[in-house]
């Protein structure tokens, strides 16, 4: 089994969609701290899992500068992202099985495939 680490950071804005009063539900941004794990038991004909400038395409390439609620199908909470992110680095191949997303220094999200 092969495993892949790629740390990266993106800046984007969002607001939540809650059902109680919160600041969140405010347009804010955030410079967001990722990291992904992703593991294949078999390389690709490059010998790689997934090259890093192809996970930062499928994933700061969407994200960055952007505001989310325009860009992703759902309510952007971290929880949310961290999970979307997981998606889009998961194929046949290779799976990202775990994802790290800190919205700021005291808030961090951990999301784990099953």
């Amino acid at each position: 089994m092969f495993t892949v680490k790629k740390h990266l950071t993106f800046a984007a804005a969002h607001r939540l969609d809650l059902p109680y009063k919160s600041k969140c539900t405010n347009l804010h941004g955030h410079e967001w701290d990722l990291t992904v794990y992703l593991r294949a038991s078999e390389l690709d004909s490059n010998g790689m899992v997934m090259d890093f400038s192809e996970i930062k395409h499928r994933i700061s390439g969407i994200l960055d500068h952007s505001y989310l609620n325009d860009v992703l199908p759902f309510n952007p909470t971290a929880e949310n992202i961290a999970r979307w992110v997981s998606d889009q680095l998961t194929d046949n191949r290779v799976v990202c099985y775990m994802v790290e997303l800190m919205e700021s220094r005291n808030n961090t999200v951990i999301y784990t495939r099953d």
